[in-house]
């Protein structure tokens, strides 16, 4: 059985990335002691990014799969297709009846 350190195992590239960044905000007069304190600090700051930044990303892969996996069409159920009938237009008739009819009218008053 393998036991894991309790000590966090830190990268050499954020060590190196912190030690950078103390470097670069040094004061003047600063000691070494002072200036590894802050790269340690720094170096925890970033740590702490990237373990909520790898949650993150597991949580929207989470997402992303159970999105996926309830669009997915499921084989055994087969589709029902329901059958419409097209809504025709119910105002040409009666307005062909109205016409004839007016039509039918004028004759009648115009041949007597």
């Amino acid at each position: 059985m393998a036991k894991y350190s309790k000590k966090v195992q830190v990268s050499g590239e954020t060590r190196d990335e912190a030690m950078k960044i103390a470097r670069g905000t040094q004061k003047p007069g600063q000691t070494k002691e002072q200036t590894k304190l802050i790269a340690q600090g720094i170096q925890k700051g970033i740590d702490l990014y990237k373990k909520q930044h790898k949650v993150k990303a597991r949580e929207l892969d989470k997402k992303l799969k159970k999105a996926t996996a309830s669009t997915a069409p499921q084989p055994m159920q087969p589709e029902t297709v329901e059958e419409t009938t097209p809504a025709k237009n119910s105002w040409l008739p009666w307005i062909l009846l109205l016409i004839s009819w007016g039509l039918f009218g004028v004759y009648l008053f115009l041949s007597n």
